[in-house]
């Protein structure tokens, strides 16, 4: 299975004529926030492969003007969704810096975090496994973070990663401006992988 792993910006390789041939092979569409609902219908139009989202910290007010379900986008934050083949849940927003939407404090994130907690338990019954991607905006704490608040890492995903053991986090929000920056870091049973413009997952690697 091949994900595309999209976030914070608009990146030329995929928003292009040739996106067809470049992801043909591709399976679903992850995006962890702040990117514009055009940019979204594009891929899924090109792509028709379902494409699952949470918000950031930007575009929000945007995005929630817009009936974005009409263009094939599935909305999974705080909400688990099963499609064939791929468990993901979604945490968007960002630690709250100031009084803008979508910004959670860390004690927000945890009860963000626990109305998952039915969902998941019906998934490891029924499916044998909590989830397979836990998909939110902001990193981990520590892990890909920096140190303005703005970009903090929440607390609550490492409390989650733990208990439920995603094979994949996929987050954005941290901005990748050097090709030596790190994009993908293993904590514990999950591959953290930052999303930033664009990142292809192959779960068989």
């Amino acid at each position: 299975m091949k994900i595309l792993c999209i976030s914070d910006h608009i990146d030329p390789l995929v928003y292009s004529n040739s996106i067809k041939a470049r992801y043909a092979d591709i399976d679903y569409i992850l995006s962890a926030g702040d990117l514009p609902l055009d940019y979204l219908d594009f891929i899924v139009s090109n792509l028709n492969k379902p494409l699952f989202f949470v918000f950031g910290n930007h575009h929000v007010q945007k995005l929630t003007e817009n009936n974005y379900q009409d263009c094939g986008c599935i909305h999974v934050g705080s909400k688990v969704q099963r499609e064939e083949g791929l468990i993901v849940a979604g945490l968007g927003g960002s630690m709250r810096y100031n009084t803008g939407v979508n910004q959670f404090t860390e004690f927000q994130m945890f009860l963000e975090a626990f109305k998952l907690i039915p969902s998941l338990l019906f998934n490891r019954l029924f499916h044998r496994r909590f989830l397979d991607v836990l998909l939110t905006h902001a990193p981990p704490k520590g892990i890909h973070d920096k140190p303005d608040r703005c970009h903090w890492g929440f607390k609550a995903f490492l409390w989650f990663m733990k208990t439920f053991k995603p094979k994949y986090l996929v987050h954005g929000h941290i901005h990748l401006y050097d090709l030596a920056d790190t994009r993908r870091t293993k904590w514990m049973e999950t591959e953290v992988i930052n999303a930033y413009s664009h990142y292809v997952i192959d779960t068989k690697e």
